[in-house]
C-alpha cells in the first residue's frame, strides 16, 4: 500500500490531541500508525455506557470520527483542513466491559472529499461496528486569496 501521510506524527503526538475535548473525556488512545491506516483503543466504562449497561453507540461514532478526523488531517497539506460532512455507523453485536478498538482505512482521498471505512472490534476481535465516513476538504481563509 502506498503510504498516504502528508504530516508525520508519532502516535505521542496523536494522542496529544485529545486534551481537553470528547476524545480525552472518553479515554480513546491512539495505538498505531501505518502507511495507511490509524488505530485506537477506548474503555467501555460508565463514561462510554448506555443505561442498559452496553456501550453507547453514540460513543462508537466518536471513536470512529475521531479516527477518521485524526486520518484526513494527516492527508492534507498545510493550505486545507477538513471537517465531517456525514456519518454512517452499523451497530453490529452489544459489548458490556473492557476496551473496543478501531481501525480506520481511506477508500476515497479527493481533492474534495474524502471517505473513510472504520471497523470497530472487542477484545475478542469481533466486529461489534462498521463505520463509513464522508470529509469536506476546505481551504484554509488565509489561502482563498
Amino acid at each position: 500500500m502506498v503510504k498516504i501521510w502528508k504530516k508525520e506524527f508519532e502516535i505521542e503526538e496523536i494522542n496529544l490531541f485529545k486534551k481537553n475535548s470528547i476524545v480525552g473525556n472518553v479515554g480513546i488512545e491512539f495505538l498505531e500508525k501505518g502507511d495507511d491506516f490509524i488505530s485506537a483503543t477506548m474503555p467501555v466504562d460508565k463514561r462510554t455506557k448506555q443505561p442498559l449497561g452496553i456501550l453507547h453507540g453514540g460513543a462508537s461514532v466518536v471513536l470512529a470520527e475521531t479516527l477518521g478526523s485524526a486520518a484526513s488531517y494527516m492527508t492534507l497539506d498545510d493550505s486545507t483542513y477538513s471537517v465531517g460532512l456525514e456519518i454512517k455507523a452499523n451497530h453490529l453485536k452489544s459489548v458490556a466491559s473492557g476496551q473496543v478498538k478501531g481501525v480506520v482505512k481511506p477508500v476515497h482521498l479527493g481533492k474534495t472529499t474524502q471517505v473513510w471505512d472504520i471497523s470497530i472490534e472487542n477484545e475478542k476481535s469481533e466486529l461489534i461496528c462498521l463505520s463509513r465516513l464522508t470529509m469536506l476538504i476546505l481551504k484554509n481563509s488565509a489561502d482563498q486569496g
